[in-house]
C-alpha cells in the first residue's frame, strides 16, 4: 500500500469516528481522554499528510454532501 492509499484509508476512518464535540463521559466514561487523544492523532496525522480534517467527509463522499454556493 503506497502513502496515497494510506491517506485515503485515513479519511475514510476519520468519516466514522466520532467527531471530539459529540465525545463526552456520559458516553465514553473513562476513556473519553484516549477517545479524545486517538480523534486528535489522527486529526494531525490529516494535517501532516496536507488533508484538511473538516474537508474530509465532502471528499470521501461527495454525493452526500450539499454544494455550498457564495
Amino acid at each position: 500500500m503506497n502513502h496515497d492509499d494510506l491517506l485515503e484509508a485515513l479519511k475514510i476512518a476519520f468519516c466514522y469516528m466520532p467527531k471530539a464535540i459529540e465525545v463526552t463521559r456520559y458516553e465514553y466514561g473513562d476513556r473519553t481522554d484516549k477517545v479524545l487523544e486517538h480523534i486528535n492523532t489522527v486529526r494531525e496525522a490529516l494535517l501532516e499528510g496536507g488533508i484538511d480534517p473538516e474537508e474530509v467527509y465532502g471528499d470521501v463522499n461527495p454525493e452526500l454532501t450539499p454544494n455550498s454556493t457564495y
